[in-house]
Parts: C-alpha cells; sequence; structure tokens
C-alpha cells in the first residue's frame, strides 16, 4: 500500500486532468524484486515520472550505472505527506536543476513487478511539463549522471539499449516510455 492518498490524486487530476491508465505484468529475477523492495521505504509504491519538453527536445537523465549512450525521462518518488505535484517539482530540480511547468497528468501505470512466488504492485504517475529556466545541473550526483536535452529520434537508440539489457526494470521503462510518447505523439494530432 503506497502513501499517496486518493485525495491527493483527485486534487492532481482536478488540476492536471485525468491520465489514461494501462496495466502490465513484468517478470523480474528476485534480485531484482529485492532491489525494487529495497526502495520502497515507508511503503512507497509509486514513482513520479516527468517527460519535459523544451521546443521539440526532452529532458532525460542518465544514473551513475547507466551504459553510456542510455537516458531515459526523470523520476522519483513522493515523501510521505508531500503531495504529487510538489514531488514532481522537487524530484525534477533535484536531478536536472531546472524549473519546470507541470501541464498535464496524462498516464497512470499499474504494474506487478513478479517474481516466482512473490510480487510488487507499483503505480507509475506520468506528467507532462516545459522547461521553464535554469542551468541543467543535477543536484543529486549519487543518483544522476548526466542529464541533457535529447531529440525525439533518440528514443529508440535508448529503447533498443533498455531492450538489449533485458532486465525487468530496464523493460518497464520501456514500456513506460514507449506508452508515454504514444500518447504524447497522438495528442499533437
Amino acid at each position: 500500500m503506497s502513501y499517496i492518498t486518493i485525495e491527493d490524486i483527485l486534487e492532481t487530476e482536478r488540476l492536471l486532468g485525468k491520465p489514461v491508465e494501462r496495466s502490465v505484468e513484468i517478470p523480474l529475477t528476485e534480485k531484482e524484486l529485492r532491489r525494487i523492495r529495497s526502495s520502497q521505504r515507508n511503503g512507497r509504491a509509486h514513482d513520479i515520472t516527468v517527460f519535459i519538453f523544451n521546443g521539440n527536445k526532452l529532458l532525460f537523465i542518465a544514473k551513475p550505472f547507466y551504459p553510456s549512450g542510455l537516458f531515459r525521462a526523470p523520476s522519483g518518488g513522493a515523501y510521505p505527506g508531500e503531495k504529487l505535484v510538489e514531488a514532481a517539482h522537487r524530484e525534477i530540480y533535484e536531478e536536472t536543476g531546472v524549473i519546470i511547468r507541470l501541464e498535464k497528468y496524462f498516464l497512470r501505470i499499474k504494474v506487478r513487478f513478479a517474481a516466482d512466488n512473490d510480487c510488487i504492485d507499483w503505480t507509475s504517475h506520468v506528467f507532462k511539463a516545459r522547461y521553464v529556466s535554469g542551468i541543467i545541473n543535477p543536484i543529486d550526483t549519487n543518483e544522476i549522471r548526466e542529464a541533457r536535452f535529447v531529440e525525439r529520434s533518440e528514443l529508440e537508440k535508448f529503447d533498443d539499449i533498455l531492450i538489449k539489457i533485458n532486465t525487468g526494470g530496464f523493460r518497464y521503462r520501456s514500456f513506460l516510455t514507449r506508452a508515454a510518447m504514444d500518447i504524447l505523439d497522438n495528442d499533437k494530432q
């Protein structure tokens, strides 16, 4: 059970729209499941992922353990008692050093990470935002190695890397990014 409240979700929907909902099950190894479980301080069972646009470019991050050439949308978790919108702004500042304006709450993914005889139910809250100001310079350098604007055309290369590595977490990031970009691309039409 996550500490994100239904009241916070409804308020976020009122402010930024009701998201499309998707669900998926991602098979994991026991080791991968333990890694996710280690991030569940205070009962955390969510992430907040933000697709930040500056014109046609997207602001993506690379974690310290990512192979060269792999970037993805920034994400993180709310603290207990912190609202989704507040957490999104804080996480983006920590991971990129920039200020954003949230525009839309457009996707909510309910994922079950499943290993042999165990599972974790998780929710990803996905937002669209605009870059407002600031120099790209990650504050939390323990979590983030690099942040930069990427071209839409680079996303296929990132997806190829995620799929080639073939861990459950990377397969999920591939699923999330493809689902998000499908929705965002269709919104333009």
